[in-house]
């Protein structure tokens, strides 16, 4: 980005033009404490802030210090995918969801591009070109710079002044590659100050308005490790980041009719354990079994949020059902409803409907 190079030579022209200005020449004074400068607490946070989330796209490339440049051509199990938005992700992990006792393995089609945590473009011919870059990133859930709980919400602008503290442009940023490239580039000579207000967004859709650089400084501290920013690579331990008990609630009574889907206990499968057994969940709290000329009964009950909904299911005659189940999943698609309880690596239960 040149355009702090071509500010300068701006100044200097209008320090030439305008040396001998009149008493009258209208000016804006910068406001003096609340002025960029680089390697500043502010412009690092800022920087931090606006950076290339890598861990986005984890699946694919095991890397959280960049991205690949969509679109992308994978093979995930066999099955040849085209990723041409992040929600395309979701298509690869439901293959890797097919079956729990397979090796998921996921093949890139090259050349492709990548993007570095400063919008830096690299091109990539190979497996093993991308391993090398994959390398330098940090581990999972390892410290790293990036902030990934709070965005800015564009455009922003920023003023520029000269010496005589003259306002001479406005900078308008209208994403966080060109707020990166503009912080990145900024100079100690420089007189910058951002245009209040801002308004960011919280990872949980939150949205504050800023009003001066020092609150805006306060609220990126504040916010910074708020959320987990999930730089991992277990590609399911987010899938109900906004679940709701009441959501589960309603989807469980709404639906009539559930079957087992899958079931497994203690590292045992036991898929065809309760076939043709039909679950019904009321809003009571009961739950009816029906299977052949036989009824069991039992109750059911939720608690927590998010990733953390606890559902407990207690039927006497049925010891395989029972468990203080975690929330998984829940998969909605036309004429077919899943829900997916799971207790660690060895205990899951998925509940299926066709209802929408």
């Amino acid at each position: 980005m040149k355009q702090l190079k071509l500010l300068h030579l701006f100044v200097l022209t209008t320090l030439i033009l305008f040396g001998c200005r009149t008493e009258e020449t209208e000016y804006i004074e910068a406001p003096t404490d609340e002025t960029i400068q680089p390697n500043s607490v502010i412009a690092n946070l800022m920087k931090w802030t606006a950076s290339n989330d890598g861990s986005i796209d984890n699946i694919i490339d095991y890397a959280n210090c960049f991205t690949i440049q969509l679109p992308v051509s994978v093979t995930a199990n066999g099955i040849q995918v085209t990723i041409n938005t992040i929600d395309d992700y979701n298509t690869i992990e439901s293959i890797f969801d097919e079956l729990d006792d397979d090796t998921d393995t996921i093949v890139i089609s090259y050349p492709i591009t990548i993007i570095l945590d400063d919008f830096t473009e690299v091109s990539i011919a190979s497996y093993t070109e991308l391993l090398g870059f994959a390398n330098t990133c940090n581990g999972e859930n390892e410290s790293d710079d990036d902030i990934e709980c709070i965005d800015f919400i564009y455009p922003i602008s920023a003023s520029v002044f000269n010496v005589n503290n003259e306002l001479i442009d406005t900078i308008y940023f209208n994403d966080d590659s060109e707020l990166y490239s503009f912080l990145d580039e900024i100079e100690s000579s420089d007189i910058v100050s951002l245009n209040f207000p801002i308004t960011v967004i919280l990872y949980d859709d939150t949205q504050l308005i800023v009003n001066s650089q020092n609150e805006l400084e306060l609220t990126i501290q504040n916010f910074a490790n708020s959320c987990d920013e999930d730089d991992d690579y277990d590609f399911n331990d987010d899938d109900c980041d906004n679940c709701t008990p009441s959501q589960l609630e309603s989807i469980l009574t709404d639906c009539p009719n559930w079957i087992v889907d899958k079931l497994e206990r203690f590292g045992n499968d036991y898929d065809d354990f309760y076939d043709g057994y039909i679950f019904n969940f009321f809003t009571d709290g009961s739950i009816v079994v029906e299977y052949g000329s036989n009824t069991d009964y039992g109750t059911w009950s939720t608690s927590g949020t998010g990733n953390n909904i606890v559902v407990e299911i207690d039927i006497p005659d049925l010891p395989y059902c029972n468990n203080n189940w975690n929330l998984h999943e829940i998969q909605q698609n036309t004429g077919e409803t899943k829900v997916d309880f799971r207790v660690g690596d060895d205990d899951r239960l998925r509940y299926e409907s066709t209802c929408n």
